[in-house]
């Protein structure tokens, strides 16, 4: 009895020093796995891509707003949750319309003139500023068209004299 309580306690004791061992090695698997992340987060931010200036115009808001996307397809990781709801979020077709000050009427003579960049002749910056740079563009066709539709309940109240004058 008193052999197969010692066998038993020998036991217990091995599988107890294998559970640390093994338990060491999943930890230090897991950290070399977090150094990975960090570095390739690094690396997502030192990264340099092609962004439309913050003084765009008008009438090339929508084609900034493509170069933003092609730049996030191809340079981001669409897969994670939070990239690709703002990527579903800038396909949307209220965004473009949104961003489409061309067919507001606002701008139709300059829109004639005007001739957009191609994406990959601006110039290259890192993510933050890209990044600021396209929450730049949201806010200002924000901006404008909060001004656009307050235009036009204006123009809805007048008296239909005072818009034939």
């Amino acid at each position: 009895m008193k052999l197969v309580l010692l066998f038993l306690f020998a036991v217990c004791f091995c599988s107890l020093g294998n559970t640390t061992t093994n338990r060491g090695v999943l930890v230090q698997k897991k950290l070399e796995e977090v150094l990975r992340q960090v570095n390739d987060v690094k690396e997502s931010l030192e990264m340099m891509v092609n962004s439309p200036p913050q003084n765009i115009e008008d009438c090339c808001c929508l084609s900034a707003l493509k170069c933003f996307q092609a730049n996030l397809q191809v340079h981001f990781n669409i897969t994670e949750r939070k990239q690709s709801k703002l990527n579903k979020s800038l396909r949307h077709r209220l965004t473009e319309s949104g961003l489409n000050f061309c067919n507001s009427g606002m701008t139709v003579l300059f829109s004639l003139q005007s001739t957009c960049q191609d994406c990959t002749s601006h110039p290259k910056v890192n993510v933050n500023e890209f990044l600021n740079r396209l929450e730049s563009l949201i806010q200002r066709s924000r901006i404008t068209e909060a001004s656009l539709e307050n235009n036009r309940q204006k123009t809805e109240n007048y008296p239909i004299e005072m818009k034939l004058k």
